[in-house]
């Protein structure tokens, strides 16, 4: 189960994904912090092709994350070929 004020790693597979998911979450949810992208390179990976992209979220201060925004969350990066960690 999430807990309610974890941080969110949205993982995205290239740096274009994840600018247009954090460009998105701000517009669809104005109430969250800015989303943070970085670039996250696979354990042992020297290819720079195999880097993976993250949108860090830290959670809403007030409610903390509901069901409603992650299953947003969910959707979102589904479109983009991502997936959702807690951290």
């Amino acid at each position: 189960m999430t807990a309610n004020h974890d941080r969110q790693l949205l993982v995205l597979p290239d740096r274009d994904a994840a600018e247009a998911v954090a460009e998105e979450l701000s517009a669809r949810w104005p109430a969250l912090a800015d989303p943070e992208v970085v670039r996250d390179s696979l354990a042992g990976e020297d290819d720079a092709e195999d880097a993976q992209w993250l949108v860090v979220l830290e959670a809403p201060e007030e409610d903390g994350w509901t069901a409603e925004v992650l299953e947003g969350l969910d959707g979102l990066i589904a479109e983009h070929d991502g997936w959702r960690e807690q951290d």
